[in-house]
């Protein structure tokens, strides 16, 4: 006989729908956009639930002007709310009855009742098990011996004997004794994840043991770069990078940052707006290391007594009392934090926090990079405006990070290297470089030179002693009366390499360029992490 299902009645899923609602209300944009998909659900007007719709309807665009394949609003968004049901279903939601999820793919709700637990985990919760045991307990004590009954009948006619009393009593003692096994475990198990919760640092919380991969709909693609606070089109970076618009984030308000130039970066661009206030970032996942990178810019009106915020990553801290132009030294500059060994948490999302000291917090940018256990990235830079490829198939990213000093200008023939695009411009004068690096490692700095100016073969008409300068780096001495020509004569390819370099606080390689004759120069710069 077929086996009929009654449909979920409504009323039941207006009610579900009014609780959760509630729940949402610190994200009214997420509340509107899940009132707007399920009064069109309940009327029965699916087809009016579309991509068009729910941008002009919902979140503010024009009926005349909105296109679909530049603007990604509406996608952004249905995203954000299929997330947030799913957390929430496994959260506070995970005992209702009826939930409410939106299948990826489709604008349209679906109403469904909670499935029931799986064998499984019936069998691992203690007062299932203690259940479980007791019904078949009172099973086998109700049964008689098979002598005062005749033996059973089977479906095909085979007579099955119930089992003798000695056997009735192994069995009652064994299912008991499983039970308490299990019980014994289960504590054993809540009190050593109890103890080591206690007992784990900062990178042990950055790396959880069990995380749970996010389902393949839902894992973000990395490398991620957001720029926090846009919600327009994606940008490309002078590397050649997407930076896609604002996502994944709950809380806070976006901002467009006042006009004005920005010292110390390549890609002004990536400063452009804010997210700022109390928010967080929880952003899917799959199992693995990466690196995170976040962007900042100081304002002038930002009074530096009260301009103190934290950041946090999985519960623990990350930046603590931080302000962003005591960072930079000053504002309107750029300013890049980065950290090694992030991992998702156990919930497969990488949880992000910024949240009030004395100040409120501010983000510019966020980046997540497929990372190396322990390592950071190799950071490349070539004095050029634009990304160069070693013979190895390494990017060299174009010109960043640095303050004062000129490029030159045009490119110039460089031999004694397999690189000579690398060589082939520089910067001179006399300028900084301030390099972002994680404040855990130790470092070897590779600086990269040719002389491209004077020679007699070149525009300076010079030789030996035409240029002369000092490299510092956090202060310390690194080349003194240093001299190009001397060492490799003209358009040669000239390394220099320092080891085990210790890191700012601030988590940098404050490298300066002091001319003692004429103008200091570089032309690419390799920062390569030691750890193991």
């Amino acid at each position: 006989m077929e086996q009929v299902v009654a449909s979920l009645s409504t009323d039941l899923e207006r009610e579900e729908l009014e609780i959760v609602l509630a729940a949402f209300a610190r994200t009214p944009r997420l509340v509107k956009l899940l009132e707007f998909i399920t009064d069109k659900y309940f009327q029965g007007k699916t087809d009016e639930i579309n991509e068009y719709n729910i941008a002009t309807e919902v979140l503010g665009r024009s009926r005349n002007s909105f296109d679909a394949s530049r603007d990604s609003i509406a996608r952004v968004e249905a995203f954000r709310l299929r997330r947030r049901l799913l957390e929430y279903y496994r959260a506070d939601g995970s005992e209702h009855e009826i939930q409410i999820t939106l299948p990826s793919g489709t604008y349209i709700p679906r109403f469904s009742r909670r499935a029931s637990p799986s064998p499984l985990r019936r069998a691992a919760e203690p007062s299932v098990v203690a259940d479980e045991v007791e019904n078949l307990s009172s099973a086998i004590l109700a049964e008689t011996p098979a002598a005062q009954k005749p033996p059973e009948t089977g479906m095909i006619g085979v007579s099955y004997p119930r089992p003798p009393a000695f056997r009735r009593k192994t069995l009652l003692y064994g299912f008991v004794a499983v039970a308490a096994l299990l019980l014994i475990v289960l504590g054993a198990v809540r009190f050593i994840s109890g103890r080591k919760s206690n007992q784990q640092g900062i990178a042990d919380a950055l790396r959880p043991l069990n995380a749970a991969p996010p389902s393949s709909q839902i894992a973000a693609q990395v490398p991620l770069r957001l720029l926090a606070g846009y919600n327009g089109t994606p940008r490309i970076d002078s590397a050649g990078a997407y930076w896609q618009a604002d996502r994944y984030f709950d809380g806070g308000g976006a901002f467009r940052r006042p006009d004005g130039p920005v010292a110390r970066t390549s890609d002004p661009m990536l400063f452009e707006h804010w997210r700022t206030g109390d928010f967080t970032y929880n952003i899917p996942l799959a199992p693995g290391p990466y690196e995170l990178h976040l962007y900042f810019v100081g304002s002038p009106q930002d009074d530096p007594k009260t301009s103190f915020f934290n950041v946090s990553v999985n519960g623990q801290s990350l930046l603590k009392v931080f302000d962003i132009s005591s960072d930079a030294l000053g504002a309107n500059i750029a300013d890049e934090r980065v950290f090694k060994d992030i991992y998702p948490d156990k919930d497969g999302f990488l949880h992000i926090k910024f949240f009030m000291d004395r100040g409120a917090p501010s983000l510019n940018a966020l980046e997540i990079l497929p990372g190396l256990p322990h390592r950071l990235l190799p950071v490349r830079i070539v004095m050029q405006n634009a990304a160069v490829t070693d013979h190895n198939g390494n990017q060299w990213h174009p010109d960043d990070y640095f303050q004062s000093g000129m490029l030159s200008d045009p490119p110039r023939q460089v031999s004694s290297t397999p690189d000579p695009n690398i060589y082939a411009q520089e910067r001179f004068g006399h300028f900084a470089y301030s390099i972002p690096v994680d404040t855990r490692g130790r470092y070897t700095l590779a600086l990269h030179f040719a002389e491209l100016y004077w020679s007699p073969q070149t525009s300076g008409a010079g030789g030996a002693g035409s240029r002369v300068f000092r490299v510092f780096c956090n202060g310390s001495t690194l080349l003194d009366n240093f001299d190009i020509y001397k060492e490799a004569g003209s358009l040669h390819a000239l390394t220099k390499t320092f080891n085990h370099l210790r890191p700012s606080a601030e988590g940098r390689l404050d490298l300066t360029f002091e001319p003692i004759v004429n103008y200091a120069t570089i032309s690419a710069i390799e920062v390569i992490d030691e750890s193991d």
